[in-house]
């Protein structure tokens, strides 16, 4: 029974090292002490599990490097402590560090134990005296041996086991904490009857509640906040409606009562009004009343008495603070760290309707040569566009594929499951998250630093703590031969509010959704795209439909489908230099319908219920291609900015026209052309309060421009120490944006303080800055999601003075921006006086030179010899002065005279 006791004590001691082993996170992981072998006569053996890696890296492989022959392994003590430095608490040979550090000598032995005889696969010997008697051991006979096998089998005695008294380890008290005991006090009724009454014949009778104590309970609902009970499907039968929209107005009626409205008013006959005109109680009561109303209006127009001086007090306070208040807090970062390759991020969208969730697209960060000749290898790595959430920043909730590095992507605006977005090899990518909607709305997001969760480093993580990624193939993509050639820039999606046609003229939207798109690409063409079927949809053969149905993976669903390898441009524009045959490159794109989708979010969110309550996704069911009984929209402005990559700043339309002499459907002149970036724009955007007012940046300086203005930009900063790379208008207040630099510098840039320099700068990250995207989440708190060139996507929280407005902030940059525009119509007045006095001057000239041709050769000959004569005069005067002539008597005689 000695063995088998030991054997018990082993196992005992296994439990305890794996239980060591699932707590590595814990901080206190160093002062565990090793399980020794004291039990069992053996203090100087630790048992050890060697994983298939660790073997590997110490060459002590079973059945290789370590057999029944030859089953010990002798290992530098300089390798090990090595191994403690690369892989730290993940190494095996962690929970006997400390003997490994005080062992004497340089080799360590280490045991291959087969027979599990001291609970694990391996042991170590953590002495000299240990390893030399393993290693030094007297070899017994083999004839002894089998007579030790002999007796020990022979004289076999068995012995009861002796019980011995309880040590307590404290598992009573693990016990006592994971059982359940009931925390309220049970209440026992008994409730009983004659049994003559069972079974009677029960009779109902009406009775006054209130007459009989205790007979009436009201049970009022109200709604219980700990749980919402969401409904997940409902049966509606419907017939055909019209569709019915609500509108509201400033008006809050109180209670419901009849009203009447008078369409025409009550008029005075002339005559009537003569009578009342020379009426005198009516001359009297004006002239009374007429004192009164001007001093009422003069005291409306000086101050508003209609103005809360109490909430104003209340934000003028609260504008006030240190420098600490004015900065950018770091509230959370994300990289990815299971993808090996050095990426940059090109694009970021949060999510419309999920708060806490954001995408970005990374593209691999290499030259174009360096692409080039990575070609082969680029081509075995996936594309990818990562959604992070607050909730957990290593793992990504989802990885959408595409063909190739995404460079731009955009959410739809009618449905955010469906996301557009632009390859650098020119295809646009679709895809439909739809069926994924459930794992991404059910993660739980960190709204606030109390309720942020705790981050544990990568490779302490549980094996069941890390998720599995989920990867999303995309639904179609566009054909290669009819798209564009090169990198795609920009895209956005077109209103629901109208579409177009091949010509570019603007119709009625008769879906009601979003179904066009726009791209910019570096090839100097400008796409326009519809994702409904261009053609009448016809039942293909049964042969091609199981060949479809063959090669179509079922995890991609069949919302585009028709759109896949076959998708062409509605419109192909090119914006031509004119004179020369080389064309203007885009790099980024501004309808006049921007302005609208900040303000879309309610909208997204109706369209998002009314799909979770079970009705069809409309875009599975798309109608064909734009037809000819559309109601056309009048008086839509077709004309939109697009930003060079030379510097230039261009305000176009889109609408074709056909050329004269080849009968070409080709794109109108550009209305105005400005060169004023000296670099490349890489933002061209709309004021979120202004849909007139559009910000560019560019190179080394930024623009603010007026759509109708033709005369040049508003505002126009001088040169900038470092780089522009990134800028982006603020959500919630009219005269803040903000700029990214090629140092990882943001400047922030606050008109109403200043407007011939930034406001503040403040250090993000050290690389270049790509993107900047800011969100609000609630009415208190506000984030800005920073991207950088290393790849590594900053979220940072804006401060109370860069979210909320002042009072009047939003007139004033009116005001401002009106005064611009009267400046530049004052410069070009001016200039065109300068202009006029210069042609006048010009002509007085002329004039002049006229003049003097039209004298006759007589008169040019008598001015020339009374100008010889005049000369001779003063020549002979001088020198009599001189003394050189002598005067003659008789001109002297004269002068005495």
């Amino acid at each position: 029974m000695a063995p088998k006791s030991q054997k018990q004590k082993s196992a005992g001691g296994y439990k305890n090292t794996k239980r060591s082993k699932t707590k590595q996170i814990l901080p206190d992981r160093e002062e565990v002490e090793p399980v020794t072998m004291e039990s069992m006569g053996h203090p100087e053996i630790y048992p050890l599990v060697l994983t298939t890696q660790t073997q590997e890296i110490f060459n002590c492989r079973i059945d290789e490097d370590v057999t029944d022959e030859k089953p010990y392994k002798l290992i530098k003590k300089e390798d090990i402590l090595a191994d403690f430095k690369n892989r730290a608490a993940v190494s095996d040979f962690y929970p006997v560090k400390k003997v490994i550090q005080e062992y004497p000598g340089d080799d360590l032995l280490v045991v291959y134990d087969k027979d599990f005889r001291y609970g694990l696969n391996f042991y170590l010997i953590g002495t000299e005296e240990g390893k030399e008697n393993y290693l030094n051991h007297p070899e017994v006979p083999e004839e002894q041996e089998e007579y030790k096998e002999h007796t020990s089998e022979d004289l076999y005695i068995y012995k009861p086991p002796i019980s011995k008294p309880w040590v307590s380890l404290g598992s009573e008290k693990e016990i006592d904490e994971e059982s359940v005991k009931e925390s309220a006090k049970q209440i026992t009724y008994m409730i009983s009857r004659k049994r003559s009454e069972f079974g009677a014949p029960v009779k109902f009778r009406d009775q006054n509640a209130s007459s009989v104590k205790d007979a009436y309970i009201e049970c009022t609902a109200y709604p219980d906040k700990n749980f919402i009970v969401k409904q997940l499907e409902k049966d509606v039968g419907m017939q055909v409606v019209p569709k019915v929209k609500d509108t509201s107005t400033q008006t809050r009626w109180t209670y419901p009562k009849n009203a009447s409205t008078q369409y025409y008013p009550r008029e005075f006959s002339e005559e009537e009004k003569e009578i009342f005109g020379q009426s005198k109680p009516l001359i009297d009561f004006l002239n009374n009343a007429s004192i009164s109303v001007e001093i009422a209006l003069q005291q409306n127009e000086i101050m508003n008495t209609f103005i809360d001086d109490w909430k104003c007090l209340g934000e003028e306070e609260g504008t006030f603070g240190d420098k600490t208040d004015t900065h950018l807090k770091e509230y959370q970062s994300f990289t990815d760290l299971h993808n090996l390759t050095e990426n940059m991020v090109t694009s970021v969208s949060w999510h419309p309707t999920i708060y806490g969730l954001i995408a970005v697209s990374v593209a691999v960060r290499l030259s174009l040569e360096d692409r080039v000749h990575f070609s082969g290898k680029l081509l075995l790595q996936p594309s990818l566009i990562l959604f992070w959430s607050f909730s957990d920043p290593i793992h990504p909730q989802l990885m959408l594929e595409s063909p190739d590095d995404i460079f731009c992507f955009k959410f739809c605006p009618s449905d955010p499951n469906i996301i557009a977005g632009g390859c650098i090899n020119g295809q646009i990518v679709l895809w439909d998250i739809t069926a994924h909607a459930d794992r991404i709305e059910n993660i739980k997001t960190g709204g606030s630093r109390s309720k942020k969760a705790t981050l544990k480093p990568m490779f302490l993580l549980e094996p069941d703590s890390n998720k599995e990624a989920m990867y999303i193939r995309h639904c179609a993509v566009s054909s290669i031969e009819n798209g564009h050639k090169k990198v795609i820039t920009d895209i956005h999606w077109l209103s629901d509010t109208f579409e177009i046609n091949r010509m570019g003229s603007v119709f009625e939207n008769r879906n009601g959704i979003c179904c066009q798109l726009v791209t910019c690409s570096a090839d100097c063409t400008i796409c326009f795209w519809d994702i409904r079927s261009q053609k009448a949809l016809t039942p293909p053969p049964i042969e091609k439909k199981k060949e479809e149905s063959i090669e179509i993976p079922f995890d991609v669903p069949s919302t585009f489908l028709h759109l896949d390898l076959s998708w062409k441009p509605l419109i192909k524009i090119r914006l031509s230099k004119g004179e020369t045959s080389l064309d203007h490159c885009p790099t980024k794109i501004s309808l006049s319908e921007d302005h609208l989708l900040y303000k879309a979010q309610d909208k997204i969110l109706a369209q998002s219920k009314v799909v979770k309550a079970g009705e069809m996704n409309p875009y599975h069911n798309l109608e064909g291609a734009l037809a000819n009984n559309l109601k056309p929209i009048e008086d839509f402005c077709t004309k939109f900015f697009v930003g060079t990559e030379e510097g230039g700043v261009i305000y176009t339309d889109w609408k074709m026209e056909r050329d004269p002499e080849t009968g070409r459907l080709m794109a109108k002149k550009p209305v105005s052309l400005y060169a004023v970036h000296d670099g490349a724009v890489h933002t061209v955007q709309r004021s979120p309060f202004y849909k007139d007012i559009i910000l560019t940046i560019g190179g080394w300086n930024l623009a603010i421009w007026k759509e109708g203005i033709t005369t040049g930009p508003l505002l126009q900063s001088c040169c900038a120490p470092k780089r522009y790379t990134a800028g982006h208008w603020s959500l919630t207040r009219p005269g803040v944006f903000y700029i990214g630099r090629e140092d990882g510098y943001i400047d922030i840039w606050d008109l109403l303080e200043k407007t011939h320099e930034p406001a503040q700068s403040q250090n993000i990250c050290i690389t270049m800055i790509t993107y900047i995207k800011p969100w609000t989440f609630t009415a208190k708190q506000q984030f800005i999601a920073i991207a950088d060139y290393y790849g590594t996507l900053h979220i940072l929280e804006i401060p109370w003075t860069l979210s909320h407005p002042s009072t009047n902030e939003a007139s004033s940059m009116s005001y401002y921006f009106e005064r611009e525009v009267k400046h530049l119509e004052y410069v070009e007045q001016r200039k065109k006086i300068r202009e006029q006095e210069k042609k006048e001057m010009e002509l007085e000239l002329e004039k002049k030179k006229t003049k003097t041709y039209q004298k006759s050769k007589e008169q040019m000959e008598a001015e020339l010899k009374a100008d010889y004569d005049n000369y001779l005069e003063l020549e002979k005067n001088t020198l009599i002065n001189l003394g050189l002539i002598k005067v003659p008597e008789t001109m002297s005689f004269m002068e005495l005279m």
